[in-house]
């Protein structure tokens, strides 16, 4: 991601004599040196280095609320909670004390060989009261692609419980996400990353994503798209054998395939074919988890009841690395009951990862930061953009709920005409919301809102503010009005 459009020369850093020296001196760099060791040394992820190394990265030192600063003390609003996932915002002093307080305590101990250890034996009885009544066990892991990867192991575990050793195939969507790891991004069916990828996780499948705007044709309401693109799963599964099938994954709404939310229809169709065929639902909730659309899970959201989910991000705000996976108590009860579940990680529910789960969720919880997603802050955001981008000239939807959007952008948003080249028109409005201290992310030709759900709605006003000035600018590129 080319961030700047700047070129910055190299700079060699000194080379400092001792250890507090080179402390000192990390601490007084300036921007330009920061760039050049970070272009020396630092591969970043889903980058063009090359591009970016030419124009710097941008340097973020601190940050506070919603608030971003960099390294030249510009003051940057996070429309996108880091990547979705600071959910309480910076700067929560109570979980700085509960990683404190737990690395002085027990920084370290595995869960391997019968063990286990306080924080993560409360994180579990936690995640039990918050999510809904059949979830009442968790494994965990790192992030949510290596959760993702964990659903696998256990879909397969779970049929061979059963049984039925033929149940295999895992059916994905077209442009989901479901991380980066092997098994991750073959389940999301994105191709560029695909290509990357010479030997693929065997046995998924995909069926196409329930996205009206950019793939609807004729004279169909989002209401029968989405129940045909749901009705693709029931003929995928004939396809194949409902003997063969073992799973469907999906995202409630899909995240960083553009914020697509499916009509009311979507997700009751799924579920029915789901139970019809004998086929586990698995829901990734790496994004929509814990307060995002207004519900503690955006399954709850959409009114449908999954198998398994996928957790993360959320989870701890993003203040340290932890992924989950929750189990029905049908499929735990088979995972429990059935020898040994050969899986598992050297961090599976690291204790300085669990106690700061711990303080966030309980931080989401007393605070009742999810209802006021759900009754105060959430409308007001989405009717802010629809009052604000209503006929707009390149605005051809808007979807979300609670505090996440999506923004089309679109040629002819009346006829549902998208850009020839809208990648690169997402690109244009992207670097004008960054060169204005807006941090919105781009997915083609969709701008992507995601802010910390503690924003309030001043805060909200300057998102908003400063999204239209960038589409705003974006449209007088292009010389549409």
């Amino acid at each position: 991601m080319n961030y700047r459009t700047e070129e910055v020369a190299y700079v060699q850093p000194a080379i400092q004599p001792s250890a507090a020296a080179s402390a000192q001196a990390t601490q007084q760099r300036s921007t330009a040196e920061y760039r050049a060791l970070d272009a020396a040394h630092h591969i970043h992820p889903f980058s063009d280095m090359g591009s970016l190394n030419r124009a710097g990265s941008r340097v973020i030192v601190k940050a506070h609320g919603v608030y971003l600063w960099d390294s030249d003390d510009n003051k940057i609003i996070d429309g996108m909670a880091g990547l979705w996932c600071v959910n309480v915002g910076y700067g929560r002093k109570e979980l700085a004390d509960a990683a404190y307080r737990q690395m002085q305590e027990l920084p370290f101990y595995n869960t391997f060989f019968k063990t286990t250890h306080p924080p993560v034996i409360e994180l579990s009885a936690l995640l039990a009261e918050l999510a809904p009544e059949p979830f009442n066990h968790f494994f965990y892991c790192n992030s949510g692609s290596e959760g993702n990867d964990t659903v696998l192991r256990i879909v397969h575990q779970y049929w061979a419980t059963q049984g039925k050793h033929s149940k295999k195939v895992v059916i994905s969507r077209k442009n989901g996400y479901h991380g980066s790891t092997i098994a991750g991004g073959t389940l999301g069916g994105m191709g560029y990353m695909h290509e990357q990828m010479p030997s693929k996780v065997e046995n998924i499948v995909h069926i196409d994503q329930p996205y009206f705007f950019g793939e609807a044709e004729g004279n169909l309401t989002p209401e029968e798209f989405a129940l045909a693109r749901a009705q693709q799963l029931e003929a995928k599964i004939l396809e194949i054998g409902a003997d063969n099938v073992a799973a469907f994954i999906g995202e409630p709404f899909q995240g960083a395939g553009g914020v697509i939310f499916p009509a009311s229809t979507y997700w009751p169709e799924i579920q029915r074919i789901c139970r019809k065929y004998d086929i586990l639902l698995v829901a990734d909730e790496v994004i929509g988890g814990f307060g995002r659309t207004g519900e503690w899970f955006a399954h709850q959201h959409f009114g449908f009841e999954p198998d398994l989910i996928t957790l993360a991000k959320g989870l701890t705000s993003g203040y340290v690395p932890m992924g989950a996976v929750g189990l029905h108590d049908r499929v735990a009860k088979a995972i429990i009951e059935n020898g040994d579940f050969n899986h598992g990680l050297t961090y599976s529910g690291h204790p300085v990862a669990a106690a700061v789960a711990l303080a966030n969720l309980k931080l989401l919880r007393d605070e009742k930061i999810v209802e006021l997603v759900k009754t105060d802050t959430g409308p007001y955001f989405q009717k802010k953009l629809r009052d604000t981008f209503a006929n707009h000239p390149i605005i051809g939807e808007i979807s979300g709920a609670g505090l996440v959007a999506g923004l089309q952008l679109a040629e002819d948003p009346k006829a549902r005409k998208r850009f020839a080249n809208g990648g690169e028109v997402g690109t244009i409005c992207r670097d004008f919301c960054f060169n204005g201290n807006l941090i919105m992310r781009a997915t083609g030709d969709r701008m992507l809102l995601s802010p910390p759900l503690v924003i309030n709605k001043l805060e909200i006003d300057e998102i908003v503010a400063k999204a239209k000035y960038a589409i705003d600018a974006t449209a007088q590129q292009l010389g549409i009005s």
